[in-house]
């Protein structure tokens, strides 16, 4: 029967050189691995770093921004600051929203595709966005209406714009020409009512202050021969017509 003998020292394992060496061959691959790891932990040290960073640069842009002026609304200014600068007033003597009236042209705009009919009038859709693009609001001041509502429509507009076109004959001439008489009324009275005419819209205005009629041979003929450019017209102009230039 075999016997167990129990002993109160420590049992000591006893290592045989061989041993030895096999753990020191093991231990190898466990530093390189330590080594191969030690970067990535470098990489992820700069996480907490760039978010520290922009948490110092929000909090000077802020500091920044409070210390600096800045405009604000009205309703965003506490009463007792009037020192912090301030949106002006609008001007009550300006009018922000003009309704400016335009003057329509005869045809349909579209060389009779659209409507072949006789007393057919357009408005181009560019004259009416480039007003309103200024904030201003249109009326249409349709050329063949009857003249009470014309003029009655022109107490409601601020402003006249004689578009470009072909007609410069006929209804729409007399038309503009009308118009025209009643602006410069307006201005003689001290009223403020501009006009503001565009390519055809300006040879009408200069037809009317002129007094010249359509057709009409207002040319004058210069004896210019042999010259080159750059022409130099009034060396050569006959004082006579020169006077009736500056005059008439």
């Amino acid at each position: 029967m075999p016997y167990h003998f129990l002993s109160n020292s420590p049992s000591t394992p006893t290592t045989k050189a061989s041993d030895r060496q096999n753990d020191t061959s093991v231990s190898l691959p466990s530093t390189s691995t330590s080594s191969s790891i030690s970067p990535d932990m470098c990489n992820y040290l700069w996480i907490p770093f760039l978010i520290s960073l922009s948490k110092e640069l929000t909090l000077a842009r802020s500091a920044t921004a409070t210390t600096s002026p800045s405009i604000l609304l009205p309703s965003q200014l506490a009463d007792d600051s009037p020192s912090a600068p301030r949106c002006p007033a609008p001007d009550k003597n300006l009018n922000y929203r003009p309704v400016i009236g335009i003057l329509s042209h005869p045809g349909d705009g579209a060389s009779g595709r659209l409507n072949n009919a006789t007393d057919a009038s357009y408005i181009a859709a560019s004259y009416v966005k480039f007003v309103e693009s200024a904030g201003a609001r249109v009326i249409p001041l349709i050329y063949n209406e009857p003249r009470e509502i014309l003029f009655e429509k022109l107490n409601l507009v601020n402003g006249v714009l004689f578009t470009g076109g072909w007609a410069k004959t006929g209804l729409y001439f007399d038309t503009a020409k009308a118009i025209f008489k009643e602006v410069l009324a307006r201005n003689d009275a001290g009223f403020h009512f501009p006009v503001y005419a565009i390519c055809l819209g300006f040879e009408i205005l200069t037809m009317i202050i002129s007094e010249v009629i359509y057709g009409q041979n207002i040319c004058i003929y210069i004896a210019c021969n042999d010259q080159t450019f750059p022409f130099q017209l009034f060396p050569y102009f006959p004082f006579c017509q020169t006077d009736s230039v500056r005059e008439e």
